[in-house]
């Protein structure tokens, strides 16, 4: 087994991230019943990476995503611009009435004891609409691009998304690019588009070409299969049954050469323990811990 072969030389892009762009409800504090107003952020579970990776650290990421010519989608494009990442996009029209849609997150942050709600609106979505052939690969890897990456939300969305993602890994592999994928595993979504057994044969389909793997011990045992502990039973920041789980995916998927994730442990809604662990090349790596 061989280390990660990052790309030494120039690229045009340090980054980039395949999936779909949703704009999110949030009335903060307030509950969706009680609120009277609500802030609008652009997010996406693949989009965030080279957001956060833009934004924080200045490295060169880029987007690849449907887009939609209407006034949502004009939000999000200014948005998308104040983080410096550059889009690569699919332009879809909207019909005044139906869509396509950028989709529609409604995020209640809770308070206390009272934990936070999510549920989204997809309906007609933009980002589920996108199928092999709908991007140059060819052109968008020309000038080089050092990691690419995807994620379960954007596979989950329909049964052409998930061909998208590989047709982009092919690319990426075919370019020298590193390839990595975050399971980020959501039940509500996979419920409406076969429930686990389509999570399960489409995520290890993609798991068979990636490098990096992301995901904590739900995500392995809902998206993969993998056989794990009862998740109620334990701290939320023991690393090991995590890397006891590490064995069997690596077994099943020989490619993979790192898997990471964090660890949480909610005291409350606003009260969270962190941790991180990665695992790279048989090699355990753990952060530190709260006393």
């Amino acid at each position: 087994m061989t280390g990660l072969n990052i790309r030494k030389g120039p690229c045009a892009l340090d980054f980039l991230a395949l999936g779909a762009l949703v704009h999110r409800l949030d009335p903060g504090v307030i509950p969706f019943r009680k609120a009277r107003s609500v802030e609008i952020h652009v997010s996406g579970g693949e989009y965030n990476v080279a957001a956060n990776l833009a934004d924080c650290f200045r490295l060169r990421t880029g987007i690849a995503t449907a887009m939609v010519n209407y006034g949502i989608g004009e939000l999000v494009q200014t948005r998308v611009r104040e983080t410096g990442v550059t889009p690569f996009y699919k332009w879809y029209e909207h019909d005044g009435v139906r869509g396509p849609n950028i989709a529609t997150v409604y995020s209640d942050r809770g308070q206390g004891v009272r934990p936070p709600v999510v549920f989204y609106n997809r309906a007609n979505e933009a980002g589920a609409l996108l199928k092999p052939g709908d991007f140059d690969w060819a052109g968008i890897f020309a000038g080089g691009v050092r990691w690419f990456h995807s994620g379960g939300i954007f596979a989950s969305l329909s049964a052409t998304t998930s061909e998208v993602i590989l047709e982009g890994m092919a690319a990426a592999k075919a370019a020298g690019a590193v390839i990595s994928f975050d399971l980020n595993f959501r039940a509500k979504l996979w419920a409406s588009v076969g429930g686990l057994d389509r999570a399960h044969q489409v995520l290890r389909r993609i798991a068979g070409s990636v490098d990096a793997l992301i995901g904590n011990e739900e995500d392995l045992q809902k998206g993969l299969g993998i056989a794990g502990p009862d998740l109620a039973a334990r701290s939320g920041l023991d690393p090991e049954t995590f890397f006891q789980m590490i064995d069997r995916v690596v077994e099943q998927h020989p490619n993979i050469k790192l898997v990471g994730t964090t660890l949480r442990e909610v005291h409350s809604s606003n009260r969270h323990d962190w941790a991180a662990v990665l695992w790279l090349n048989g090699q355990r790596y753990v952060s530190p811990t709260p006393a």
